[in-house]
């Protein structure tokens, strides 16, 4: 009788993981993901009538950089989905429940630009980098990228004034 010698393991390269813990993450970029365009969509609905008075059709697309049929697809929806009101021939309205979408997804994404500012990440960059992690980040991240903040302002509070001061932290 041979007895075969027992091949050693071969060493697991460290990677993402697979099971039930990514299967969560996995459960909850694909919740990100659909809000990720109600999200634009409110937010860019909001700075043309802040902008203009007005949010059209037209206006909208050239803003999301879309086709015009992508934004009365889209807009349905949102309309189904409560965030908006439209009229024939008229502007596109967000409701209270869009302005409040609106506003949320506008100071998350304020916040993620002024953490990368202040990581020294160029204001144009930032702002590009900013369109997709504001979606993705989560609530305890931006806690601690405003953590952060505060600390780099209070290091700075005697001396050179720190990036994007002025914008509030709540």
């Amino acid at each position: 009788m041979v007895l075969k010698k027992k091949q050693a393991a071969k060493p697991r390269l460290a990677g993402p993981k697979s099971g039930p813990e990514t299967a969560v993450y996995q459960h909850q970029t694909r919740l990100q993901h659909a809000q990720e365009r109600a999200q634009d969509y409110v937010e860019a609905i909001a700075d043309l009538i802040a902008g203009s008075g007005e949010a059209r059709a037209t206006d909208l697309a050239k803003s999301l950089g879309v086709t015009h049929v992508t934004v009365i697809r889209t807009v349905q929806r949102l309309k189904r989905e409560g965030l908006v009101t439209t009229q024939p021939y008229r502007s596109i309205f967000l409701t209270d429940s869009g302005r409040t979408l609106a506003g949320k997804a506008r100071a998350r994404h304020e916040k993620v630009v002024t953490f990368l500012e202040a990581l020294g990440v160029p204001k144009s960059t930032a702002r590009a980098d900013a369109e997709g992690i504001e979606h993705h980040v989560s609530d305890e991240t931006l806690k601690a990228m405003e953590k952060f903040l505060r600390s780099v302002e209070n290091q700075n509070a005697g001396g050179t004034p720190a990036p994007r001061q002025n914008r509030s932290l709540k």
